[in-house]
């Protein structure tokens, strides 16, 4: 292969030439089942033909022209994404980094606006919030960051899934707000406790500080609801979107209401690309989709199902710590580095990813039947089942 590209991927041994629904062929025209949907973007499939052809229309009418102007596309986007998440409005870039690199500096500059010179942002360990400078020091990871010094300065790392360390933080009057994920994606498909994010809000109204929920893995419907904060009664104050958002388009969104959906004013912020009428036209007929699809009550019944059958196939096994997930966010970790698995997956045409070292993550798209679903599901059993057999601690 040509040593034109930079080595910053540790790719795999295959290229795809072409996509449909939950499949995609390699230039020997084999097919593979994508039970990772390109780290949970293409949720709805590839190729999926409301969103090619919004693509293709569009296309034909009009790609970008600038913020400078008024877009219609991202007006409709913008107010379709609020009556969905019950936020206020929307400032659209092109990734998730991006949209976390906004709910960033929206938290400083109420924090200045409040008068505190030196704010800092809460986040857990084990997180994941992007590679740019701020999202990879506000990253509860040190692989991400190695190499990368001096970090960001402003973030205080708090252990995940527990308030009581949060809490210990009310005295520090630096504090401007807490960054999360509601369920942790990279760092494991790690699940709070069921009342973790209805106790972080109550400690954000108590103390003043900005709930930001990064949701660019468990947003549009991934866990089941739109968004995952939707499984409890709660609204974040910042809530930050991309991946699925686009169906493999770029674009990323970060949300807001309150305080700080007024923060932002001319000139405060901005993005070349984001929000144009392209990625736009592609993210509304995803969310039209998914609708009129019925793909949020089809989530819930699979991943539960998902869970089910996983759960029947892996009881007992020695080596298999826990089967666990919401909606099609999926993990099943084991009692020992498991990397290897993504290999013998690909030999037998599924498309899988292992996280955290130890974790297979399952990210299938929401269009996934239960025929497709078995496949996955007796495959991964079977590999696991002979890679602990034939594998030391």
């Amino acid at each position: 292969m040509s040593n034109t590209l930079m080595s910053n991927y540790g790719r795999l041994a295959v290229q795809f030439s072409h996509g449909h629904g939950v499949w995609l062929w390699d230039a020997h025209q084999q097919r593979y089942l994508d039970a990772l949907s390109g780290i949970a973007v293409c949720s709805l499939g590839h190729c999926h033909p409301k969103v090619t052809a919004a693509i293709c229309e569009q296309a034909q009418r009009l790609v970008h022209t600038s913020n400078v102007y008024g877009i219609e596309r991202q007006q409709a986007l913008a107010d379709k994404l609020v009556a969905l998440s019950g936020m206020e409005n929307v400032f659209f870039a092109n990734s998730g980094a991006e949209a976390n690199e906004a709910a960033i500096k929206i938290a400083r500059k109420v924090a200045h606006q409040r008068g505190i010179d030196n704010p800092q942002i809460l986040v857990a360990t084990g997180s994941f919030h992007g590679r740019t400078m701020a999202t990879l020091s506000a990253t509860g990871n040190p692989k991400v960051q190695m190499g990368f010094e001096p970090l960001v300065q402003g973030f205080i790392r708090m252990p995940y899934d527990n308030v009581a360390a949060l809490a210990e933080q009310a005295k520090n009057p630096d504090v401007i707000a807490v960054l999360l994920e509601p369920i942790q994606g990279e760092g494991g498909v790690r699940l709070p406790a069921p009342d973790y994010l209805t106790q972080v809000r109550v400690l954000c109204d108590k103390n003043h500080w900005l709930m930001m929920l990064d949701e660019i893995q468990t947003g549009i419907g991934r866990t089941g609801q739109w968004f995952a904060y939707q499984h409890q009664a709660i609204l974040p104050d910042v809530l930050t979107l991309a991946k699925a958002l686009g169906n493999g388009v770029p674009i990323g969104a970060c949300l807001a209401r309150g305080d700080a959906a007024q923060i932002l004013q001319a000139g405060s912020h901005g993005s070349t690309f984001g929000g144009n009428p392209l990625a736009c036209h592609a993210a509304l007929a995803v969310l039209n989709t998914i609708e009129d699809e019925g793909l949020i009550s089809h989530t819930q019944q699979m991943g539960a199902y998902f869970i089910q059958r996983f759960q029947q196939q892996l009881a007992g096994i020695a080596g298999v710590i826990a089967v666990r997930g919401q909606g099609l966010l999926l993990g099943i970790e084991l009692n020992r580095p498991c990397a290897p698995l993504v290999q013998q997956a690909l030999a037998q045409h599924l498309l899988i990813n292992v996280t955290a070292d130890k974790v297979v993550r399952l990210l299938p798209p929401l269009i996934i039947d239960e025929a497709q679903a078995n496949q996955v599901i007796d495959i991964v059993s079977d590999l696991i089942k002979n890679f602990l057999a034939n594998s030391g601690e």
